[in-house]
């Protein structure tokens, strides 16, 4: 069993930044072949996807709304994997979710590929 633990998640102004962080830690765990990602969701809303590394962090993908502005990373060594957040808008208020699972990154990776899901950290942008 895989357990995922965020943090950095806060209440931030319009324009400003965010480094959200992911420690996954299990019996079971190897950081060397899972694929880990963001999604989040708003109220009322569905969870999305925001962005996702593959095992190596030789390939990542981020969804259209976010690109240029986040950026996802790993750090294998320590089972860490973050998510820089710049340029913030009050439209990227929700939970946001770290999740592992064995999904690729040529593609958007639907939810079902994702199998260990953190608890969540709250992101708030003001206007």
């Amino acid at each position: 069993q895989v357990q995922l633990v965020e943090s950095g998640g806060g209440l931030v102004q319009a324009g400003g930044s965010l480094r959200l962080s992911c420690a996954a830690s299990g019996r079971s765990f190897s950081t060397y072949v899972y694929t880990m990602g963001w999604f989040r969701q708003a109220p009322g809303k569905e969870r999305e996807f925001v962005a996702a590394i593959n095992w190596s962090g030789g390939s990542t993908i981020v969804a259209d709304s976010v690109k240029g502005r986040f950026t996802i990373s790993r750090d294998n060594a320590k089972n860490t994997v973050t998510l820089q957040m710049n340029s913030l808008k009050p439209e990227d208020t929700a939970v946001y979710y770290c999740a592992a699972g064995f999904g690729g990154t040529k593609y958007v990776p639907p939810l079902t590929d994702f199998t260990s899901w953190g608890q969540g950290t709250q992101v708030t942008v003001s206007s």
